[in-house]
This record gives C-alpha cells, sequence and structure tokens, in this order.
C-alpha cells in the first residue's frame, strides 16, 4: 500500500506471523514543480511505482524464503534482508520493462506490419486490436498458472480493503470480505488503457517504415502512459459518475482475470498494510490517499 510520503508491505512468514516493512517516499515529484505537471507526473508516478513494487517483492521473497527456526534453537533470529541493491533494482526494471515493450509495443506493429494494409489509419487500428488480443491472451494464460493464483487472491485482498476503507468501513475481514474485487485505480486497467490511448496517438503518424515503427512505439510510450495516468486519476476522483465508469467498464472488467476471491487470512495481511501506512500518514499530518500497489 502507498500514500503520499509513505509506502508498506505486509507479509505472511512460514511461522504464520505478519511481518510488515514500511519505507518513506522520496519523491522528485515533491522537489520540483516540473514533474507535477500534468502527463509529466503520470511518468513519474508510473516509475517510481514500479521501482516501490521491486522493492516490496524482494521484501516478500526474503520474508518467504526463511525457514521456520526449530524450539531448540536460541540463537536470534537473521536480520532479513528488506532491500534490493541498487544494480539489482536497475537490472530487474530493465527486464521488466523490455519484456513489456518488447511484447506488448513492438510485437503487435511488427505483426501487422506483415498484413497487406496500406491505409495508415487501418494500420493502427489493426495493430491496436492485436496489441489488446496479445495483452489479454497474456493475462488468460498466466492466470492457469497454479503459483499465480495466490497472488492474484493478494491482488484482490488489496482492492478489497480500499474499497472498504474508502467507503469508511471498519478494517476487520470479515467487514473487507464483502466488498469488490475491482478497483478503478487498478494497474490492469491502466494497461489496457495504455493501449487504447495509443491508438489515437498513434494515428497522428500513420504507416512508418518498420525501424522508424519500433522508434515511435518505444519513445512515445512515456507520453501514452502519462495520458493514461491522468484518466485514471480523474475516475479514482468521479466515481459517482456513470458516464465515466461507463467508459471505463472495460477496464474494470478486465481486473476479473487479475483477481481472485481472497481468504481471511490474506485479507488480514492486506489491511496489515492499509493500517500501517495510515497510521505512518497519520503522523506525517497529511492528506490520505492511499494507493494500490499492484
Amino acid at each position: 500500500m502507498r500514500g503520499p510520503g509513505n509506502w508498506a508491505v505486509a507479509v505472511r512468514t512460514p511461522s504464520g506471523d505478519i511481518a510488515q516493512v514500511s519505507r518513506p517516499i522520496e519523491s522528485q515529484m515533491a522537489r520540483h514543480w516540473f514533474f507535477r505537471l500534468p502527463i509529466v507526473r503520470g511518468v513519474m508516478a508510473l516509475g517510481e511505482s514500479l521501482a516501490i513494487g521491486f522493492r516490496a517483492l524482494a521484501i516478500s521473497a526474503n520474508y518467504a524464503a526463511q525457514e521456520e527456526r526449530s524450539e531448540d534453537d536460541d540463537r536470534e533470529p537473521e536480520e532479513v534482508s528488506t532491500e534490493l541493491s541498487r544494480g539489482a533494482l536497475i537490472f530487474a526494471f530493465a527486464v521488466a520493462i523490455g519484456f513489456a515493450v518488447a511484447l506488448f509495443k513492438v510485437t503487435p506493429g511488427l505483426l501487422t506490419e506483415l498484413l497487406p494494409i496500406r491505409s495508415g489509419g487501418w494500420f493502427v487500428i489493426v495493430e491496436g486490436l492485436i496489441r489488446v488480443t496479445i495483452f489479454v491472451a497474456y493475462l488468460a494464460l498466466i492466470s492457469f498458472l497454479p503459483d499465480l493464483r495466490r497472488v492474484f487472491q493478494y491482488h484482490a485482498a488489496e482492492h478489497k480493503a480500499i474499497n472498504a476503507y474508502e467507503a469508511g468501513e471498519e478494517l476487520e475481514p470479515e467487514t473487507v470480505q464483502r466488498y469488490s474485487l475491482i478497483h478503478p485505480r487498478c494497474g490492469t486497467a491502466f494497461m489496457l488503457w495504455v493501449m487504447v490511448i495509443a491508438v489515437f496517438v498513434f494515428a497522428f503518424f500513420g504507416r512508418p517504415n518498420w525501424y522508424w515503427l519500433i522508434g515511435e512505439r518505444i519513445l512515445l510510450l512515456p507520453v501514452i502512459a502519462g495520458i493514461a495516468y491522468e484518466l485514471i486519476r480523474f475516475a479514482g476522483k468521479h466515481q459517482e459518475n456513470r458516464v465515466l465508469m461507463t467508459l471505463l467498464a472495460p477496464g474494470m472488467w478486465l481486473q476479473r482475470l487479475t483477481t481472485r476471491q481472497p481468504t481471511l487470512d490474506q485479507l488480514e495481511v492486506s489491511i496489515r498494510a492499509l493500517r500501517e501506512v495510515l497510521q505512518l500518514e497519520e503522523t506525517r499530518g497529511s492528506e490520505t490517499r492511499v494507493e494500490v500497489m499492484a
């Protein structure tokens, strides 16, 4: 979970306890007005969220790798390393971004290039359809992996905790369980809108040569992500607007592929992370807006 000035991750350890780690957010957006401009702030927020996400995964992995100490072992438990080195973080970031760009940006363009399409407008539309198809097929395929089921359950647990908090409900597992698996600020919906907005942005460039096509798809990604961020941000503030929610419905439906009904134990973990962020932000004295880190 992420607040304006802090983020927290909670992990169920092999012993059954819940461990939590929190860190302050040192955002460049708080230091320079330029990074708070529309579109630009979306690019910065996406980069910060990815960096925090990788650090949170490292913390989770380190706790999960711990073995339960035997009862007759009176040694002090080893301190859990909760941070990736800067080099490892950069490498993981580069691999993840490179894979996403290659699969969802470059591949659709190159596949469309093989088709007998002459019109630049039709080229962009067909490319967009191929991109969305690859994305949906990718989510559908990985949803069958047994190891990812728990990931999707925790994803839903985050959504439910945020929904209950925003509704002013008591943060208890039984109460939180009644809330929706879906949330308008989810990263799955964000990804879909990146692909939809890309159709309109790429329409200005028509059908370039294959080498310009690859370059444009990569270089324009920050601009498209920034626009999608503004849309999702606006939607999060106007959830009562039925017209807007209808337009965003495809992104909401898509979350059904990346969420599964969580258990009460999993909800307890998501609530612990949320409470930690709320407490830190209350101490900080800021207006709290907690985001789902998923």
